[in-house]
């Protein structure tokens, strides 16, 4: 069977092979999944060329996880699939809250390729809390004042 209608492109975030030069390519159902992760990780107006492509979950991150919340997130991702990845048919988004206390919701995202009729699943970790408790290994040094 033909799968060159599912597409190739750039891996997510590029890398460079160094014995072939180039552009490491991803092509078919590794493509999209590729392509989801930049569009759950993208917010509108990020992309020059495209202002209208991505889901602005970035925008709830402070928000209570309550029903309503909860709600909008999967219709943000639902209609940001719906127009951007063309490839697939969404079957279901779910919101995996068991770790809401850590500050980690899974989004399951559950698809059909439309041409092949092939059912995956994508979990995508939305990160609900800052990142202020990391040690990032950076040294502050004061300097004394001078006269």
């Amino acid at each position: 069977m033909n799968l060159d209608f599912l597409g190739r492109g750039w891996s997510f975030p590029p890398e460079f092979d160094k014995t072939l030069p180039g552009v490491v390519l991803l092509e078919q159902e590794a493509d999209i999944v590729a392509s989801l992760q930049a569009l759950l990780s993208t917010s509108q107006g990020e992309r020059v060329m495209l202002p209208q492509y991505g889901c602005n979950l970035d925008d709830l991150i402070f928000e209570s996880l309550d029903t309503g919340t909860k709600t909008l997130m999967a219709d943000k991702i639902e209609t940001a699939i719906l127009y951007h990845e063309p490839r697939i048919e969404l079957e279901s988004v779910n919101l995996d809250d068991t770790r809401e206390l850590e500050g980690v919701i899974l989004i399951e995202v559950t698809y059909r390729v439309k041409t092949t009729n092939s059912r995956f699943n994508f979990v995508f970790p939305y990160y609900k809390l800052e990142g202020t408790d990391l040690d990032l290994g950076v040294t502050v040094n004061l300097l004394p004042e001078s006269d």
